[in-house]
Formats: C-alpha cells, structure tokens, sequence
C-alpha cells in the first residue's frame, strides 16, 4: 500500500497587524496596552496589543466593553489604507521566497511547501526578511493541512514557529475545548459540553451517529473530521479575472445584538469599497453572508440600477439587507460582497487578495 503524499502546509499570520503598523509610526507606545478600534458609542475593537490581551481585550469586541476591561488602554482609530499598503509590502516578500501562496484578508495566509526540500530551513529566513523589510513580525504553524497550521500558528503568540503532525496534534490538543478548533464557535461548544464533550479529546472518542443525530449530518461529521484534525483543503492562490470580491470577518465569540452587526459590516463595507475605488471598478450586485452559531450560512444580495463603488450605497444596501433577513440566532461570520463588475479586465485589476476574501 503507498504512502499518503508528503504534505507541508504553513499558517503565516502577522501578530497583532493593525496594532504592529501603529506601533511603527508611534513607537512610544510599545509595551503599552494599545486597541484599534472606532470611536463611535458602537464602535468594535479590529485589534488589541497583547498586553490589552491579557486585560480579556480580543477583536470584533464592543470598543465600551475594552474600554471597561483595559481603562488603562490606549485607543487608536483605524486607518486601513496604511494597513492595506504595509500588507502588499509584507506579502510581497512572502511571494519573493514561496510559490504556492494564498492571502486571506491582510494579514493572514497559506503557503504548500509540499515540493520544497528544506521547508523549515526557507520558512525561518522567510520570518527573519519579512521583519527585516517591513517590521512585521509572523507566527508560522507547519502541518500537514490547513486546519492543523492555523491551530499551531495560534499556540506560541508572539513569535511563534510551531511544527504539528496529526497524531500529535490529536495528543497535544485533546485537553483544550473544542473552541481551539476554527468553525466550533461559543454555543456549540456548550451542546457538545451538554453531552458530555467538554475536551477535544471527549469529541474524538465521540460516536459519530450520536453527532449527527444531535447536530444534522452535515454538522455531525464536520465536528467528528475536525475533533480528529483531518482536513484535504488545498491551498489555492487567487488567479483570474476577479467575479467578484469581498471582505468577511470571523468573530472571537458571536454576537447577538443587531447594533454590533451593523457597526461591523459598516466597517466591512467600507474597506472594500475604498478597495474598489483605488482600483476605479464598480459593479452592480451587492450582497452579504451570515453565518449563525449553528453554522447555518444566509446570503442575501440586491443589484442596483448602475454600477457603482460608493461607499455609502454599498454601506447601506448591505445595512437593508442585513436588517431584513434580521438573524435570528447569534452570528459567528459577518460578510460583503461587490460582484457584477461593468468591465471585466477592470475587475482583473481587483483581484488582490490582500484585501478579501472570497465570499
């Protein structure tokens, strides 16, 4: 019988990015605890320093919430298009050293480093040019598939350079609760902890029949790959005309309250349309994701009567659309998207995954 085929799969994710930009243009403040975050009575954290962190201080948390935890804190209003810039500088060094790279928002990625000889060797020299040239630092997870390297990337913050098989990933991680694992957020962790899982360990030796009974099929065996760590998820950079583009965010723990939302997806929204207007495309159909606590996912979408890239349609179509499905659970993913571009060479030009994501 043949061997699985060699799989070296790398999580690069910048530490504390927005913060990190900020600290380069104000370096008084290392050390302090810093947080990015609007300045409206509804404004929601971007990023916290990690000594804001350790306040309980964590991204798409209510800005008064920060305030309370960390009075202490230092706030910073966001200024994303010097966040966009520093991310084209860090992500082009990573394309200088790596081939096969995919982009997720601005500061985040996967790199196959499968065929590369020396993997641990090129990414350690990748580490030390990005910090060189930019001043970023990167965390890296080395594993055999995506879920695995974005868990390790996580584990040794700041500066961390974690290499996790499977097996030790299922040994390692058995003692943390299932919220460890990316796409289990807050409320089905406690239905898992109501049965009696309270450990990703409890959900490896987990009856698969008695998740889907309980959670749905697709659900069930969801949760069952993920406790186990398997994941075939290839990593496939961005090429092509664009059809569309979009922004999304995952929040830290789900949100019920509709203010919450909207102060997010007006952020949302506005970064991608200052995104396409950089780039001179408009296009017609605007729309937007939600994905609830039961990972039930909704899109809604409406097309306007010309294309356009402005901020304030896009921010409120996304807001009407937002506001009529009115989500009747807590939300884990909030997300917008420009499609229907009027000129599809333009739309080329926008393919730049260093902003978004595909919705």
């Amino acid at each position: 019988m043949s061997a699985e085929p060699r799989r070296v799969i790398a999580h690069l994710d910048c530490d504390a990015f927005y913060v990190s930009v900020e600290l380069q243009r104000r370096p008084e403040l290392r050390g302090k605890p810093v947080v990015v975050a609007g300045s409206g009575p509804r404004a929601v954290v971007t990023t916290a320093s990690y000594e804001a962190r350790k306040f309980g201080v964590g991204s798409a948390s209510p800005a008064s919430q920060a305030r309370r935890l960390c009075p202490d804190a230092i706030f910073i209003p966001p200024d994303f298009p010097a966040y966009r810039d520093k991310s084209k500088e860090v992500w082009g060094v990573v394309r200088e050293h790596l081939e096969l790279v995919q982009v997720l928002g601005l500061d985040e990625g996967y790199a196959d480093l499968s065929d590369v000889p020396k993997p641990l060797r090129v990414l350690r020299e990748l580490v030390g040019a990005v910090e060189e040239r930019t001043g970023i630092v990167i965390s890296v997870g080395v594993a055999p598939n995506r879920l695995i390297a974005k868990i390790a990337s996580d584990l040794d913050k700041p500066r961390g350079f974690v290499v996790l098989g499977r097996e030790d990933a299922c040994v390692r991680l058995a003692r943390h609760s299932p919220r460890l694992i990316p796409g289990i957020g807050p409320k089905t962790a406690d239905r898992l902890a109501a049965l009696g899982f309270h450990t990703i360990g409890h959900l490896q030796a987990a009856s698969e029949e008695l998740l889907v009974e309980t959670f749905g099929s697709r659900l069930g065996r969801y949760l069952k790959a993920r406790a186990g760590f398997h994941d075939a998820t290839p990593v496939e950079p961005v090429s092509g005309p664009a059809k569309s583009r979009s922004t999304e965010t995952t929040f830290d723990h789900d949100i019920s309250a509709l203010a919450e939302l909207e102060e997010v997806l007006r952020r949302l929204a506005g970064e991608l349309a200052t995104h396409c207007q950089e780039r001179a495309v408009r296009g017609r159909t605007i729309a937007i994701k939600v994905r609830l606590d039961d990972w039930t996912t909704v899109t809604r979408a409406r097309t306007v009567g010309a294309p356009t890239n402005a901020t304030e349609t896009i921010t409120d179509v996304a807001l009407e659309l937002l506001r009529a499905y009115a989500p009747p659970r807590p939300v884990r993913l909030l997300g917008v998207r420009v499609a229907a571009f009027e000129d599809a060479e333009a739309a080329g030009a926008l393919d730049d995954p260093q902003l978004a994501l595909p919705l």
